[in-house]
């Protein structure tokens, strides 16, 4: 399956420019734990780096430091993995799992913000997976016990 197909649509986003104080205050908004942080050239939205909660209180609050004076672009993850709409689910969580990511933007194929997809939407695809898997059993038994009737 494509990651495309279980991203969440749509992300939410900001610039690296806006205060820490105001991705706060957006994740609060749309409940949420992370921020995508994009560049916006030619009206494409250009995944650059992400942002956490789990940022803003190591980084920021845990320091004493002041949110509404820094910038989102100074504490987000810049080392940003990303997955293509096509790529694999299973490839997509190999390389999750390589780079220690729970969340990972997925770009359309001009490089532009799609979606994200997290651990939890992974999780939650592998135990669909799982349900159908276990009912495979019981199947091949129904089917089995009507061609001996």
């Amino acid at each position: 399956m494509r990651i495309g197909e279980i991203c969440t649509v749509p992300s939410i986003y900001c610039k690296g420019d806006e205060t820490v104080q105001a991705a706060a205050l957006l994740m609060r908004k749309h409940h949420v734990g992370d921020l995508v942080v994009i560049e916006q050239p030619e009206n494409e939205r250009i995944p650059v780096g992400i942002i956490t909660d789990r940022d803003i209180v190591v980084s920021v609050i845990a320091l004493g430091l002041d949110p509404a004076s820094l910038l989102v672009g100074d504490i987000m993850s810049a080392d940003l993995l990303t997955a293509a709409e096509d790529d694999d689910v299973y490839e997509t969580i190999d390389r999750m799992r390589f780079r220690g990511i729970r969340r990972v933007p997925v770009v359309n194929n001009a490089g532009g913000l799609a979606g994200i997809v997290s651990v939890d939407d992974l999780l939650e695809f592998l135990a669909e997976e799982m349900g159908e898997l276990s009912r495979i059993s019981s199947h091949q038994q129904s089917h089995e016990k009507r061609a001996r009737q």
